[in-house]
């Protein structure tokens, strides 16, 4: 999940326009409209790259079909409102449209995603995917209902030259989660203006909230959010708890960003165009594609971040195996259900993923690549000089639980975070508030104490 600048969002709604004229190169398929939904802000401008340039390689090849681009202007979490709007009626739901990996077993389960076996059968391409990536796309009932376009990782980006002040060498590796608490202490003292170590916390950055630092946390005490086994989601944790206590120790000692700032939905924005690139920030928890912003052409173009940033693994809370943890997340792209069209629409997103507007995207967004021949090439493995640091924390990542009810479970964490960056509650008082939720929203039968 990365974050998105809110800017002038609207919702869509284009009915299927029905051409008149028959093209005589595919007299079987007549003139045809393709409707594309996908997410555009003015710091994320890679998918609509990638669709332009697949919209004319498309209508080229196809005669008599229009692809009706319809970019969203919006956040990650308003753009996931506006297409579920969309999907909700045919007349408005989209052929293609750009659908995030957590919500694919919620979005099946209401019947918006068109069931895509039968035609990655006969889609030679299918093969170059990685297996892991391709369970992304998959459902509860084992048949595939989207295509990924890349994944992600997280770790801590640190800024060489303020942790160099404040007496900390690099490469910095903290170790444990009071390597962390030490290093902060020492930017602040060093630096009292400066923001040491900023997780983010609370609703108001959404999913970013919890990818970008409470799973971190969560994961790193042996602890989990569901289990996999018994197939429950898991309350009465002490890891929960205490991952909660770091934030509060975070936030209490003044270490991170101001609640304030935290319950900003575009916080982040300072975090990569202002206080990274000013040295008014020591670290922060990110995902894999945070060059994407600075590097020629990115939203926030920083020359010689290359020089300044580093990365290094988030660690387990006392360093216990596997030493790491990093979380990873993606999107892909789905064909709606309610489409007239499944063959061009499918026809359509094969165009779109090929090798050359994969590598293209993967490289402009600074994704994870999850097709062998883009992460073979040359131009994929020289992008940034962090690439092989955040691929290789594949080997320690975790995936979000890919249930319908992870989206109402996540809101109840992001709440949990907020209420203690507030000081509303204690960490135990808001892990108890979390686990009543959880067992509210699944009943009780579904949660397991552990």
């Amino acid at each position: 999940m990365r974050h998105r600048a809110l800017k002038n969002m609207s919702l869509f709604a284009a009915a299927l326009v029905a051409l008149a004229a028959c093209s005589p190169g595919t007299p079987d398929e007549g003139s045809k409209t393709l409707k594309v939904a996908y997410q555009k802000t003015d710091s994320f401008t890679a998918l609509d790259t990638m669709f332009q340039s697949a919209k004319e390689e498309f209508e080229a090849a196809n005669q008599g079909v229009t692809v009706e681009l319809q970019p969203i202007q919006g956040n990650d979490d308003d753009y996931g409102t506006k297409l579920a709007l969309a999907l909700r009626s045919p007349s408005t739901a989209p052929d293609v449209f750009y659908e995030d990996t957590f919500k694919v077993r919620s979005d099946v389960d209401a019947g918006y995603l068109l069931k895509l076996d039968s035609h990655l059968e006969g889609w030679e391409d299918w093969d170059k995917y990685d297996d892991a990536a391709k369970a992304a796309g998959r459902a509860d009932d084992g048949g595939t209902y989207a295509v990924p376009l890349g994944t992600d990782t997280r770790a801590i980006w640190y800024n060489k030259k303020v942790l160099a002040a404040a007496g900390i060498s690099e490469p910095w590796q903290p170790r444990s989660w009071q390597d962390i608490l030490d290093a902060a202490r020492k930017i602040k003292a060093n630096d009292p203006s400066a923001i040491p170590f900023n997780m983010y916390a609370g609703k108001g950055t959404g999913e970013g909230t919890v990818m970008q630092g409470f799973y971190e946390l969560l994961y790193g005490t042996g602890s989990s959010l569901y289990d996999e086994e018994s197939k429950k989601w898991v309350v009465g944790s002490a890891g929960f708890k205490d991952s909660l206590g770091f934030l509060k120790t975070l936030y209490d000692e003044q270490l991170a960003v101001t609640p304030a700032e935290a319950l900003d939905a575009n916080v982040w924005k300072k975090v990569f165009g202002e206080w990274f690139p000013d040295g008014k920030l020591g670290a922060t928890v990110e995902g894999s594609y945070a060059p994407s912003f600075w590097q020629k052409g990115g939203s926030y173009e920083w020359p010689g971040y290359e020089q300044d940033m580093g990365v290094a693994p988030f660690p387990t809370q006392n360093g216990d195996a596997p030493g790491a943890v990093s979380m990873s997340g993606g999107w892909t792209l789905a064909v709606g259900a309610e489409t007239k069209e499944p063959d061009l629409a499918f026809k359509f997103l094969s165009t779109a993923l090929n090798q050359k507007n994969s590598l293209a995207f993967t490289v402009e967004s600074s994704q994870i690549a999850v097709r062998t021949d883009v992460a073979a090439d040359p131009g994929y493995q020289d992008a940034n000089p962090f690439v092989k640091d955040v691929s290789d924390l594949v080997k320690v990542t975790r995936y979000r639980p890919a249930t319908s009810d992870y989206p109402r479970i996540s809101a109840a964490v992001q709440e949990a975070t907020e209420a203690v960056i507030t000081g509303s509650r204690t960490p135990e008082q808001a892990a108890a508030d979390y686990d009543a939720a959880v067992t509210d929203i699944v009943g009780g039968d579904k949660t397991v104490r552990k």
